[in-house]
């Protein structure tokens, strides 16, 4: 039987080399799959990366709850890496919202001189968009609320807000999927529509994700595997989560609600 080291340190793991490979490979098969026609490679990179990220999170958390390999250092680089990549998210939408201010501010001839093209009926940022800005806000405050009741070690609190933001994340999701599928226009249709749907989508992505990342760690709260000394996963999810929340802000703020006051 093992014996437990107060200093067992994190072993060496081969999930981020296979993570990044399985990533590069979803990518690539889903230009070839847009070229070709062809849905299988892109399946098979997709299964990959899931599986690739679903032992990868195993691994850290038997490392965290079960081996007690997390010291202090390792907390801190496991913060790091979650702040790191939020910042690379933000350089994410940055470019969406360039390309969408480069064409909206001065509209070239192509696009008939004004914003929205003509032909192009925006949608009303006070129907569904409105809605899903007040469902957003309100699982912020939620997921603050299920974070400071783990700070207490409320755990009952905590689920119940976990289940709230979760709710309302999933609720978000579908009011998205009835917006598009009632949407006036396409994303072949010009600058306008490509930039919307590849703005929101790549955000509702997110919404998504980040739902997932909140299942799980409502499911370490359930199982106690979190204290108010160790639950770094519980506060990157928050962390992403406010994250998600203030690009659908500007999102909402610009291309919903700024775009129907220039049209």
């Amino acid at each position: 039987m093992k014996k437990f080291h107060p200093f067992h340190m994190v072993t060496e793991s081969p999930w981020p080399i296979m993570s990044s490979i399985s990533a590069m490979s979803l990518t690539h098969s889903m230009i070839m799959s847009m070229q070709f026609k062809s849905s299988k490679p892109l399946m098979i990179s997709f299964l990959c990366t899931i599986l690739c990220a679903t032992q990868w999170w195993r691994d850290v958390f038997r490392e965290s709850s079960m081996e007690g390999a997390h010291m202090t250092i390792t907390s801190k680089g496991l913060k790091l890496g979650m702040i790191l990549f939020i910042v690379s998210e933000v350089l994410f939408f940055f470019s969406f919202f360039w390309s969408f201010f480069q064409s909206s501010l001065a509209p070239n001839s192509e696009l008939g001189m004004v914003w929205p093209p003509m032909g192009i009926n925006l949608f009303d940022p006070f129907n569904i968009p409105l809605l899903n800005t007040i469902i957003l806000l309100s699982s912020g405050v939620s997921i603050t609320w299920a974070h400071h009741s783990l700070l207490k070690s409320n755990y009952n609190s905590s689920v119940k807000s976990m289940i709230m933001t979760i709710v309302l994340g999933i609720y978000f999701t579908c009011l998205q999927s009835m917006e598009y599928w009632q949407a006036p226009f396409s994303m072949w249709d010009s600058v306008c529509g490509s930039t919307f749907f590849v703005a929101t989508g790549f955000h509702g992505l997110h919404v998504i994700i980040g739902t997932t990342f909140l299942i799980i760690s409502m499911n370490q709260i359930l199982n106690k595997k979190y204290s108010k000394m160790r639950m770094i996963s519980m506060e990157t999810a928050a962390w992403y989560w406010h994250f998600v929340d203030v690009v659908w802000l500007l999102l909402y703020s610009t291309i919903y609600w700024w775009s129907s006051t220039v049209s």
